[in-house]
């Protein structure tokens, strides 16, 4: 069974970095596709960024493009995502999922993470 622990979310003021940790436990991930969403109130979630466990490839929405950076950690089980230069509209709460390569949806998802941007 696949769980996805969030952590790392605050409240910050704009410009401001943040570092989200998403702890991943159950069977080998290097098959997986690892994303970061996003969802604000009152609006759909709003895909961020993925990263491939295996071949560390990655993709940004352009919301994020030159902020953020994916990045995965094989030894801790553990995807990252840094968000620098912070600003209010990425306020939401972030969710971590995960996908199976032999699959085309995200399977699993953690519980989220508040981020919270002020001006």
């Amino acid at each position: 069974q696949v769980q996805l622990v969030e952590s790392g979310g605050g409240l910050v003021q704009a410009g401001a970095s943040l570092r989200l940790s998403c702890a991943a436990s159950g069977p080998t991930f290097s098959n997986y596709r690892m994303g970061w969403f996003r969802q604000a109130p009152g609006k759909e979630r709003q895909f961020v960024a993925h990263i491939w466990w295996s071949s560390g490839g990655t993709f940004y929405a352009d919301s994020v493009k030159g902020r953020f950076t994916i990045s995965r950690d094989n030894v801790k089980n553990t995807v990252y995502l840094q968000m620098n230069s912070l600003k209010p509209e990425d306020t939401a709460v972030y969710y971590c999922a995960a996908q199976r390569a032999t699959t085309t949806r995200y399977e699993y998802w953690g519980q989220g993470t508040q981020v919270t941007v002020s001006s």
